[in-house]
């Protein structure tokens, strides 16, 4: 019985399987790919940003003072300043990495600080 209702949930709730394999940015197009290689979302550039990074399950872009976290449906989640965030240096995995000019942060994928260390 508790599997048939773990089974009609997924199905209800969707499985959020979507995976991001490679994003195509244009000058006025964002274009998200799948594991399979296969165009599943196109955003455009005036409305999301510019593309900072990004990992198989959410990307991050930049509009003027801002950064925008997405997941992988192409759906803006989270919005931080940039001037409390810092610069973003890398994504990996389901956590991004930023800089200012006496720390270095790690962040969730979520937009939640998780550690902070002193830049060198």
């Amino acid at each position: 019985m508790k599997v048939l209702i773990i089974i009609i949930l997924s199905l209800v709730m969707g499985t959020g399987t979507t995976r991001i394999s490679s994003i195509d940015q244009g000058s006025t197009w964002i274009h998200l790919y799948n594991e399979s290689g296969q165009k599943y979302k196109t955003l455009s550039v005036s409305s999301v940003g510019e593309i900072v990074g990004y990992s198989s399950t959410f990307f991050i872009t930049r509009t003027n003072h801002w950064y925008h976290l997405w997941d992988a449906d192409g759906k803006k989640y989270k919005t931080l300043s940039i001037s409390s965030t810092g610069e973003i240096i890398s994504v990996s995995g389901d956590t991004f990495t930023s800089r200012t000019t006496h720390w270095i942060y790690t962040w969730d994928r979520y937009g939640k600080k998780i550690n902070t260390r002193a830049a060198r």
